[in-house]
């Protein structure tokens, strides 16, 4: 009796002596695929075919005037780190923003919908685009509202923001959220020249679906005083190209802030960093947002830190690589030219110093207050 052929899954010989197993292919074809790589990709994808393409970079730097309600009232650093593109040293809390995406659209909707019923139907969003005028300039507020109560017309009457949140037992609204949801009551109000002054802030945890509205009455006093000096305070510090001060509304948002060490409150040596360019001897960036850094701003003089091209080979050979440099001597090497494991808590020693008995570690350039990023989009 002869041995039978291998066959494939469907019953038919290959040919090949070899065995072949189709459920060990396909448990090494799902334990092997990066899914954070095929996510990227889907939402890439996704992103041009719903004519989207801008989201699939870093957002273009806008006027110092301009302002968009989701950002107003955090730490003034974190936002003008954020507004002029510099690297963000996490990734993207995609599952956080799938679960309040879908959250709000398959469950917020629907219970809205449900709950204003008979004579009020809900609007998915408003997009609002409002200028202000105050002692100093003129500010500009764009963005997009969360649902909205409308009557039949489509008209709107009473705005709500949905947040999910993992706080329980919540007392109050966050001040930032009170501040959004205080734009666009303005901007409804300018847009469609009636006084808007109602609106529900609909809290949602992310683990046990508890629910906690709060009802937010317009107040002139905060807007002007809280909501509309914080936007001419970051206005101004953007026009002097002047690095804010760090002032998070709550202490602990340093720990999920994206550019905590380039501000210095991670692990690091590294304090009050510019916005342009990488950490020099920091490689937790992750590699996405390196690629698509580079990517736009490669042009205008953005390189990798030999510390990067060390954990992203592939990435120095498709962009430019800094040379390491060395404070003691101000002697540069290729980045290349010198021997290192990556272990960024033991740095190389510079060649030349060693000569001379010194060991002095050598460092790629520091982030500086230039900002190449408003140079690209001018």
């Amino acid at each position: 009796m002869t041995e039978s052929e291998p066959r494939d899954e469907n019953g038919t010989s290959d040919g090949n002596t070899e065995t072949h197993d189709p459920v060990a292919t396909l448990i090494e074809k799902i334990c092997t695929t990066d899914f954070d790589t095929w996510y990227r990709e889907r939402q890439f994808v996704q992103n041009i075919r719903e004519g989207q393409p801008y989201f699939n970079g870093p957002s273009p730097c806008r006027d110092p005037r301009y302002h968009t309600p989701n950002k107003l009232n955090q730490c003034h650093r974190k936002i003008y780190y954020d507004r002029l593109n510099a690297p963000e040293e996490q990734p993207e809390p995609e599952g956080l923003f799938w679960f309040g995406t879908k959250f709000e659209e398959e469950l917020a909707m629907e219970y809205l919908e449900d709950t204003v019923k008979p004579h009020r139907y809900v609007r998915n969003s408003i997009w609002l685009d409002f200028t202000i005028e105050t002692e100093t300039d003129n500010l500009r507020f764009r963005g997009e509202t969360d649902p909205v109560v409308v009557d039949k017309d489509g008209v709107p009457y009473l705005p709500t923001e949905v947040k999910t949140t993992e706080v329980d037992n919540l007392t109050k609204p966050k001040k930032r959220h009170l501040a959004q949801v205080h734009a666009y009551l303005y901007g409804l109000s300018q847009e469609y020249d009636r006084e808007f002054t109602a609106a529900v802030l609909l809290y949602t945890h992310r683990k046990t679906f508890s629910f906690t509205p709060f009802e937010v009455e317009f107040d002139s006093e905060f807007w002007r005083n809280t909501v509309v000096e914080w936007a001419e305070t970051q206005t101004q510090y953007r026009q002097d190209e002047i690095l804010p001060p760090a002032d998070p509304e709550l202490e602990w948002e340093c720990e999920y802030c994206d550019y905590k060490h380039r501000c210095g409150e991670g692990n690091t040596n590294y304090e009050n960093g510019g916005v342009r360019g990488f950490l020099p001897l920091f490689a937790e960036y992750p590699r996405d947002k390196v690629e698509e850094y580079l990517e736009v701003y490669s042009d205008v003089g953005a390189k990798l830190t030999p510390t990067l091209a060390h954990h992203y080979p592939d990435l120095a050979n498709r962009f430019e690589v800094d040379d390491w440099q060395c404070e003691a001597c101000e002697t540069t090497q290729q980045w290349d030219s010198v021997d290192w494991n990556g272990n960024v808590d033991r740095p190389p020693l510079c060649p030349q110093c060693e000569k001379d008995g010194i060991p002095a570690p050598l460092s790629g350039p520091a982030p500086t207050e230039s900002a190449f990023e408003r140079e690209a989009f001018q």
